[in-house]
């Protein structure tokens, strides 16, 4: 799987570079807008074709399912890690009505400690971070890991043999991509260089 978080802040012309991306084969995009309220995120769903629309993965605004046929939500480690001992019931709220729900980890320590109850799990960051230059990378090996683990940061078509090589049987990109004078070229050969490893 190759999974793409939308980039925080708005980039010129990004619904149609995101249709682009769709048409080129993305099969996940995690839309994570931070800073932004569910009118804007509304808005932004409301600009993506229909026939995409069971792509998305909400990062906010999880009540945004009750409008808009998604793939699933994703929980950051700060949501998930307030949800306390009702965690497994907010996630069965959502699966049990066919999205797919997914979460975050800093540490591989509390992704293995993690009730197994996510369709999948993000692990970051892999390599040193081309969105955010102070990250740096850890090389996390995850092969003991009997979860569907991603890696994120630093991925790229370069560095993605390297993340599967180390365990992780999905890879996702934000940098990688929207950072990249041509974003769709830098998906298509992240893709090729996934399913040639």
């Amino acid at each position: 799987m190759i999974l793409l978080i939308s980039p925080e802040e708005d980039l010129p012309n990004e619904i149609e570079i995101l249709h682009q991306l769709f048409e080129a084969g993305l099969e996940y995009f995690h839309f994570r807008k931070p800073n932004k309220n569910k009118e804007y995120c509304q808005a932004y769903l409301n600009r993506i074709d229909a026939k995409y629309i069971d792509r998305v993965v909400l990062h906010n605004h999880h009540d945004l399912t009750s409008q808009y046929a998604v793939k699933g939500i994703h929980m950051e480690e700060r949501i998930w890690r307030a949800e306390g001992d009702e965690l497994a019931s907010y996630v069965s709220s959502f699966k049990t009505k066919g999205f797919s729900v997914s979460s975050s980890y800093h540490e591989p320590e509390d992704l293995e400690a993690q009730l197994d109850i996510f369709n999948y799990y993000i692990l970051s960051p892999v390599f040193a971070a081309i969105s955010k230059s102070q990250m740096d990378g850890r090389g996390f090996d995850v092969r003991h890991i009997p979860k569907f683990v991603a890696g994120m940061g630093g991925i790229n078509a370069s560095t993605t043999p390297d993340a599967i090589a180390l365990g992780f049987q999905g890879v996702g990109a934000l940098g990688g991509v929207w950072n990249s004078p041509n974003p769709l070229a830098s998906f298509v050969s992240m893709k090729n260089a996934f399913f040639a490893a």
